[in-house]
């Protein structure tokens, strides 16, 4: 299975000149706790989360109406080829240390984003097709009675 089979395809995107302000109110309006930052031709620069703008506006007391989300956004953005696998996709997170990334066709532009929680909602509903297989194959288990009082 492919991780373009996982991933949202409904990205939140803002581009690198805006406000963190107007970041904060995107993502209240969105309800999500990241945004990817595009250039204009829609390429991933950098994933900018809620944990950012906390640490890197809010604790250093910058004006959050004149950082833009240029100046505080995680660079080095590790991007998915739309057409890599669900356990590669797995284990490059987990060897990267991360938890979300941009989904980028062969052109580099924005398609979607994978999570880890999207990969573990995925997995598990793999888990249970695969648990009801079982039980529809397997001959019916004995339900013993719970022991009488005495």
């Amino acid at each position: 299975m492919g991780i373009v089979q996982c991933c949202r395809e409904q990205v939140v995107a803002v581009s690198p000149d805006t406000p963190a302000v107007e970041v904060a109110k995107i993502m209240g309006e969105k309800n999500v706790g990241s945004v990817v930052v595009v250039t204009g031709d829609n390429r991933p620069t950098g994933i900018l989360t809620d944990r950012d703008l906390a640490v890197r506006v809010m604790a250093r007391e910058k004006d959050p109406g004149e950082v833009r989300a240029s100046d505080i956004l995680s660079r080095d953005v590790i991007t998915f080829q739309d057409s890599m696998g669900i356990y590669e996709a797995i284990q490059k997170m987990t060897s990267e240390g991360i938890r979300r990334m941009p989904v980028v066709d062969d052109n580099g532009r924005l398609i979607g984003i994978v999570t880890m929680d999207d990969i573990i909602r995925m997995l598990g509903e793999e888990m249970s097709a695969i648990a009801k297989n079982i039980e529809k194959q397997s001959p019916p288990m004995k339900k013993e009675s719970p022991p009488m009082p005495t």
